[in-house]
């Protein structure tokens, strides 16, 4: 059964990939353009609880989401935001970071902390069709040779 975190951002209907102890997940409110969820799916509230097994993964995820993110949207900055001040299960919000704007699915997407540090209560405008492409376009190029 998956835990609260990982529903209140909108597992699985929102899920890139599932690797054994982490779920990757298109954050349902874009800070910039291709933000993600990064949640731990054990029932844990702290780092210090995360195990060595979950640890040595996420050496396999890093490279994945940012190579996925990379070719996706060339991203100048990667920030990886470890809150858990409301969602309380260990999770990080992956935030890609740009210099300059970009395009997906012909819309222009700005990053307007750039170079600050990310506002997460601020999100992009994204319709349903516009936040779907954008799932299908990361999923699609999302690595498998790890399964």
């Amino acid at each position: 059964m998956p835990h609260e975190t990982l529903l209140k951002f909108n597992y699985p209907n929102t899920l890139l990939h599932e690797y054994t102890h982490w779920a990757v997940l298109l954050r349902p409110q874009q800070v910039t353009v291709g933000s993600l969820v990064l949640v731990c799916r054990a029932e844990i509230m702290s780092m210090a609880e995360v195990s060595a097994e979950a640890f040595a993964e996420l050496h396999t995820i890093t490279a994945d989401l940012e190579g996925t993110l990379k070719h996706a949207f060339a991203f100048d900055k990667i920030n990886y935001l470890l809150l858990m001040m409301v969602d309380k299960h260990v999770h990080f919000h992956v935030i890609p970071r740009y210099a300059t704007p970009r395009t997906v699915e012909g819309v222009e997407f700005s990053d307007r902390a750039w170079p600050k540090p990310p506002d997460v209560t601020q999100a992009l405008e994204l319709s349903e069709q516009q936040f779907a492409e954008l799932f299908q376009l990361l999923r699609t190029a999302w690595p498998t040779e790890h399964d």
